[in-house]
């Protein structure tokens, strides 16, 4: 789905859209205010989010950045995906993301990787990394504690320092703690660009794609 914050009605329905009752945790963030910095000088940046649509951060983005928004919400596939299937997830995911490559200037994950198994999290972490751009960012966060039943959520950009996350899945799912290496190795072709350890057991991972050298 992709979203352009500066067409005003279509702005206004995916707020109404994200309406939230429940009010959720407020968390502090370092590497979001550097993510967005890494956008501002580009013109009508490109930004995909794989959570679900959030109504004030299309509105954040639009105003902060002018860029046009691809949503995703792989969240929502994973919670409607079959625990049963034959077919892996990882399979489902390698031809999830029909975009060009090298056609997106940011990506937000948000924990995502949390909940996918070694595979999938390797086969999407491909996936993102074909479709930056030179120079593109890509932000992520990561639990340092797993959990055996968590929630997913939606985050809310309060500014540029601060999220608010909101719990909206009725189902859980087992949250996975990866070692750094790990992560580190799945986005290869990327480099850590940024990385902060928060007090609120979060990790986080701003990477950037390196121009290639011949």
């Amino acid at each position: 789905m992709l979203w352009d914050p500066r067409n005003k009605d279509r702005h206004e329905a995916a707020a109404a859209a994200a309406a939230l009752g429940d009010a959720g945790q407020l968390f502090p963030t370092k590497a979001l205010r550097k993510f967005l910095a890494s956008l501002t000088s580009r013109e009508s940046p490109v930004l995909m989010d794989l959570g679900p649509v959030v109504g004030p951060n299309v509105t954040f983005l639009g105003e902060r950045l002018g860029c046009k928004i691809i949503l995703e919400d792989l969240f929502g596939d994973l919670d409607r995906y079959p625990k049963a299937s034959e077919t892996p997830f990882a399979e489902y995911l390698k031809t999830r993301l029909k975009h060009e490559p090298d056609s997106v200037d940011g990506i937000l994950c948000w924990n995502f990787f949390d909940f996918l198994d070694l595979p999938s999290a390797q086969v999407l972490a491909r996936s993102l990394t074909k479709l930056l751009r030179t120079d593109g960012a890509l932000l992520a966060f990561f639990a340092t504690i797993g959990a055996a039943d968590a929630r997913f959520s939606k985050y809310v950009i309060m500014d540029e320092d601060s999220v608010r996350q909101r719990s909206y899945s009725s189902g859980g799912r087992k949250q996975t703690a990866l070692p750094n290496r790990d992560i580190i190795r799945m986005f290869e072709g990327l480099k850590v660009s940024e990385s902060f350890l928060l007090k609120t057991n979060v990790r986080e991972f701003l990477f950037r794609k390196p121009a290639q050298t011949s």
